[in-house]
């Protein structure tokens, strides 16, 4: 119990901070599109990669050197672009939230885009491979529920974000809202995507 709680803890503690998946996450929410297939895929990479993680895949990372680079540009590029098509929202006048518009993304450029969030993303490979993977050493015979643990936070926070963000719902029905959304989630993107270039 206390691994798994322990697991449970960090995990959280790790997904919390706003982030690029988080805020796509939210933003599916507020319009009511796909949310259950973005929240499943967000979790379930979660699961893949904390598993991996707790079964030792960090050395995964030192065997192949040039991967953490491909990731960091390739995750660079696609939150930059991803930050000026949020840009370009907020600058566009628009009517406000509509949760039933059907003109929204499908579904598969939906997922598309959350698996692009989830695995162009280096931090995720720190956060799950290493860091996790690395802590739940200390609880030898113990690992299968310290994952079991993180992987539970994740489930939780994201089904959490992506089905309460429908209590925000009214407050992004003011176009203004909605366009302070895009320009913080464009601002996030773009500070993340500077970050992976820095190093």
């Amino acid at each position: 119990m206390n691994a798994a709680l322990a697991g449970f803890s960090l995990g959280l503690g790790l997904i919390l901070a706003i982030g690029a998946q988080n805020a796509f996450v939210l933003r599916q929410g507020l319009v009511g599109r796909h949310v259950f297939a973005v929240c499943l895929v967000c979790a379930l990479s979660d699961a893949v990669l904390i598993s991996a993680g707790v079964a030792g895949a960090s050395g995964l990372m030192k065997v192949l050197p040039w991967l953490e680079m491909v990731m960091r540009y390739g995750g660079a590029l696609f939150l930059i672009t991803y930050a000026l098509k949020s840009f370009y929202s907020a600058l566009k006048p628009g009517p406000g939230l509509q949760p039933l518009d059907a003109n929204g993304r499908g579904l598969g450029a939906a997922v598309a885009t959350c698996l692009a969030f989830t695995w162009l993303n280096p931090h995720v490979y720190l956060d799950t491979l290493v860091l996790l993977g690395s802590v739940s050493s200390q609880y030898e015979g113990e690992r299968p529920a310290f994952a079991l643990g993180a992987v539970t936070a994740s489930f939780s926070f994201f089904f959490a974000l992506g089905y309460g963000a429908r209590f925000l719902r009214p407050i992004f029905a003011d176009p203004r809202a909605w366009r302070v959304l895009d320009l913080l989630i464009g601002i996030i993107m773009g500070v993340i995507a500077v970050s992976l270039l820095r190093g």
